[in-house]
């Protein structure tokens, strides 16, 4: 316990002499150039909540030294503590989780919402039901956290051999199969994956998103899907793919805004593939005139319109049916935006048979304008 309690108490000291050398410096800075120190206004204004933040903010943003210090300190704190800041988890192994996503496993919280956060199966449900109208399939497709599949990553004290750790996420998949949503359950995707001795992991180890490995087996699952259901028929256009590795720091790590706990990690190398045109030797391109429409969130974006492009989700579905697809892709707005895009070009729908939905599983409960029903216009345009 002592052993613990000493790089506490040094950063606590450290952390302290600090405050009061950046206080005193921004002090000496702000009258050498004839202005009143910010810290001054303090002593004239009430201590109420919303003056103190004002206070916060205005000397976060114009404290030049404190703005040099603070990586530094957050660098101490990351060596010391393994304090990895707000957005970001440390697990094992070098493995980073993004921290909404584990609150979001471990914190108790209602599907059905309210006001403000709406309710996520009348926003499924109906946005099936409008599609129906239409003569529309929808595929729902949540993308499991990181954490769900690897809590193991996260903390020694859970068994490798556990599955899904999050019982709200079943519940939720289970009730939309009673109500007749079809859903592609990821979650025994990566289950099975993670049974076969040496395969890749299926997430990346310092990002929040799927691995390459990862994201070819959604693909995989959702093609084989639609076949079986007999929704699409597989064509005739044939694809190629091409090694294109990559190496990146993940955005996990990216997150904590800190150079100096980047260096300590190397960048992350990604055995990717692009999908290519057989025929033209062009990189896949999505068809504005595809039968099938996929939205979706950064787990769309990456790979397929980063680095290293036409490498992602999209791209490898469409090889695997045969044809180019459309898509609409939002980042952190899979929940509520890329319906409300699709809702304001509903001609996007024309000649349309599936619409493959992609969310990640945290925006369950985080979802960017949590979960509102968004009508869509009628077939005829006259609703």
């Amino acid at each position: 316990m002592a052993a613990r309690r000493s790089p506490c108490i040094c950063l606590s000291v450290v952390f302290l002499a600090m405050i009061a050398v950046v206080a005193v410096s921004q002090i000496i800075v702000e009258w050498r150039q004839g202005d009143s120190p910010q810290i001054a206004e303090l002593f004239r204004q009430k201590p109420t909540r919303a003056n103190l933040r004002r206070l916060e903010s205005s000397l976060e943003s114009g404290c030049r030294i404190g703005q040099t210090v603070r990586p530094w300190m957050q660098f101490a704190r990351f060596v010391l503590l393994e304090d990895a800041g707000d957005n970001a988890i440390l697990g094992r192994d070098g493995w980073f989780f993004y921290r909404p996503a584990v609150q979001y496993l471990i914190e108790p919280w209602s599907p059905e919402g309210g006001q403000t956060q709406g309710n996520v199966f009348d926003a499924i449900i109906s946005f099936r039901d409008d599609l129906a109208k239409r003569g529309i399939q929808l595929l729902v497709m949540p993308a499991p956290n990181k954490a769900s599949v690897y809590p193991e990553m996260l903390t020694g004290r859970t068994r490798k051999e556990t599955g899904s750790v999050n019982a709200s996420t079943r519940e939720i998949l289970v009730r939309l199969k009673q109500e007749g949503v079809e859903i592609l359950d990821l979650f025994e995707v990566y289950d099975r994956a993670k049974r076969v001795a040496g395969s890749p992991a299926c997430y990346l180890a310092q990002d929040s998103h799927w691995s390459p490995e990862g994201m070819r087996l959604a693909a995989e699952a959702v093609a084989n899907r639609l076949l079986d259901l007999g929704w699409i028929e597989k064509r005739a256009t044939k694809y190629e793919t091409r090694s294109a590795p990559v190496e990146r720091h993940g955005d996990v790590l990216r997150m904590m805004r800190v150079p100096q706990v980047e260096r300590l990690f190397e960048p992350q190398g990604m055995d990717c593939t692009q999908v290519v045109d057989a025929e033209t030797g062009q990189l896949y391109a999505d068809d504005p005139n595809s039968p099938v429409l996929v939205l979706g969130d950064s787990f769309l974006r990456i790979f397929e319109r980063d680095e290293p492009g036409s490498g992602g989700f999209v791209a490898h579905l469409a090889s695997n049916l045969g044809f180019g697809l459309s898509s609409i892709v939002s980042d952190g707005g899979a929940s509520t935006l890329v319906r409300q895009q699709l809702a304001r070009k509903p001609a996007l729908l024309k000649d349309k048979r599936v619409v493959v939905w992609e969310f990640v599983e945290r925006d369950l409960r985080f979802g960017t304008e949590g979960w509102q029903r968004v009508p869509l216009p009628a077939p005829d345009g006259s609703g």
